[in-house]
C-alpha cells in the first residue's frame, strides 16, 4: 500500500505539519509506517482518514485529541457507510466513512501535487 509523507497529510487534512507530526508522536496510529528514530514516518491512506475524523471530533465534539484518535481508529477499522461508535447503553456516534475516505483520496491526490520531494542527506555546498 502506498504512503505518504507528513507534509502531504497535513495538505490533505488542511492543519499544520507540526500538527500532524505531535499527533502522531503522542498518540498510536494504525497506517503510520516508522520503524525507527531518524527515519521519516510515512501514513497510509487509512491513517490519514484517521487523522480526519479525530480532527473532525475535536473540532465539531469538542473531544480530546486521545479520545478522538481512539474513535476514529475504531471507525475506519469498521468501515462502510454506517460505522457506529456505541458510547452508552442508549447512545452511539455513527459516521459515513466510505465519503469521508472519498474526500481525504481525492484531496490527497490534490496535496501529492503540490507537496515537495523531501530531499535526503547533506544540502549542496
Amino acid at each position: 500500500m502506498r504512503a505518504y509523507t507528513v507534509a502531504t497529510a497535513a495538505i490533505t487534512l488542511r492543519v499544520p505539519a507540526k500538527w500532524v507530526d505531535n499527533t502522531l508522536s503522542h498518540h498510536s496510529i494504525p497506517g503510520v509506517l516508522h520503524k525507527r528514530q531518524g527515519v521519516r514516518r510515512r501514513l497510509t491512506p487509512p491513517a490519514i482518514v484517521t487523522l480526519c475524523i479525530a480532527l473532525l471530533l475535536t473540532t465539531e465534539l469538542s473531544l480530546s485529541l486521545a479520545k478522538a484518535v481512539e474513535i476514529s481508529a475504531h471507525l475506519v477499522h469498521t468501515g462502510g457507510e454506517s460505522a457506529e461508535w456505541r458510547f452508552s447503553e442508549n447512545g452511539w456516534l455513527r459516521l459515513n466513512v466510505v465519503s469521508i475516505e472519498k474526500a481525504v483520496i481525492d484531496r490527497l491526490a490534490q496535496a501529492v501535487e503540490v507537496t515537495p520531494i523531501p530531499r535526503r542527506g547533506r544540502p549542496p555546498k
